[in-house]
């Protein structure tokens, strides 16, 4: 089969590799029909060199046709139309049950003191090949995958795989009161959607805060109040004061992570750190990685004293220095974690429908093949050609 793979910093290529067997009773294989690029691919791209190894199949975004499925699968049949969470969780152990999928404690990487395994996510999170490929094996296929119906485009219930469910979750860890307001730093994919989501479900304000104009002019047609960042710079804080009644916002969601802009010298760091040996690069990243923070500091000081922080972005870093006496003194909650994603099905799915509430059917900014994938990479990373969000077509 043809599928992206990971071969250094910068560096991914679709190459022809072995196709994907069955393993265990409860596989099953998918034929990939639509797979996204995530902005957490992008730190694979860039700075995550030490947990990967070249030829790694990157991807954790399909959705597809079932082709084969294992003596032990119950709940589906070949020809079904599934959905494949981000999370490699088995749905019937502790942590599955309380809904914290990204914990699954069949798949935890203990070795790694890391949660969950994901798919075509490095060594940290079980090096599982991804699904930017043609095929995708599935393991806990009675529990894992989501059955759609067929009829709709791809477009309707591929994100059920990431984006909805993780920007879901940002919202509903931001605990927005009632007719709230809400800031979101970032308005990628996650970001994008959270504000969707957050205006769906009733806050009063949403304001939005990036640098891409593409980006911001999208917002605005959404009903999000977009701040341009080259405008504001280091006062973002008082310009959402000042809609606000100089309080700041309810919540923030911070879906920028460790790809904030500024911290030249941090920056540099993480650069070099990619750099290095694979073997002294990770233990650099764990003992004394930072990020560049300026999303989180610009989180803290824009959320009302009391409010909540919601973190969806990725962060990575061992060391990194928090203003804890300011954390404190405004009496900040902090919620953040990888999405569970199965714990929200049920929430998003009835929201797929012909009316499209959230906007899923033209969410995408670029379908593309396959074999388009390493220069999309170069695209989404340089932020160019207004690309917000891509869907691969294997």
């Amino acid at each position: 089969m043809r599928a992206l793979t990971w071969h250094g910093r910068r560096d991914v290529r679709v190459e022809t590799v072995p196709d994907p067997v069955l393993k265990e009773p409860t596989d099953i294989v998918i034929r990939v029909t639509s797979t996204g690029i995530c902005g957490s691919d992008l730190h694979l791209y860039e700075v995550m060199g030490p947990y990967l190894d070249a030829g790694d199949i990157l991807g954790h975004e399909p959705m597809g046709i079932v082709e084969e499925i294992g003596s032990g699968v119950t709940e589906l049949a070949v020809g079904d139309r599934v959905v494949v969470p981000f999370n490699v969780s088995c749905g019937d152990c502790f942590m599955c049950d309380t809904g914290l999928h990204s914990q699954c404690e069949t798949t935890q990487n203990r070795e790694q003191g890391m949660g969950a395994s994901l798919f075509g996510y490095t060594k940290l999170y079980g090096q599982v090949p991804g699904g930017q490929a043609e095929l995708l094996r599935v393991p806990f296929g009675n529990t894992l995958p989501i059955k759609v119906p067929e009829g709709p485009p791809d477009d309707r219930f591929v994100y059920l795989s990431d984006v909805l469910p993780t920007a879901w979750q940002a919202v509903e860890y931001a605990a927005i009161p009632p007719g709230g307001t809400v800031t979101v730093l970032g308005l990628g994919p996650i970001g994008a959607m959270a504000a969707r989501i957050a205006l769906h479900r009733g806050a009063s304000l949403v304001v939005g805060v990036d640098l891409v104009p593409e980006r911001l002019s999208r917002a605005s047609r959404d009903g999000v109040k977009a701040l341009d960042l080259r405008r504001h710079g280091k006062d973002i804080g008082e310009a959402v004061r000042d809609l606000t009644k100089g309080r700041g916002t309810d919540a923030v969601i911070d879906a920028v992570g460790m790809e904030a802009h500024g911290a030249p010298l941090v920056k540099a760091a993480q650069w070099g750190v990619g750099m290095l040996p694979d073997a002294v690069g990770a233990k650099v990243m764990e003992k004394v990685g930072v990020d560049r923070l300026g999303a989180l500091y610009a989180a803290i000081d824009i959320v009302r004293r009391g409010g909540t922080i919601s973190l969806s972005g990725v962060y990575g870093g061992a060391a990194d220095p928090l203003p804890l006496l300011t954390m404190f003194d405004k009496q900040l909650q902090l919620r953040m974690g990888q999405a569970n994603v199965k714990r929200w099905v049920d929430d998003i799915l009835p929201l797929l429908t012909d009316e499209d509430p959230l906007g899923v059917d033209g969410f995408a900014t670029h379908h593309l093949p396959l074999e388009e994938g390493p220069k999309a990479y170069e695209t989404f990373q340089a932020k160019e050609d207004n690309m917000i969000k891509t869907l691969l077509r294997p």
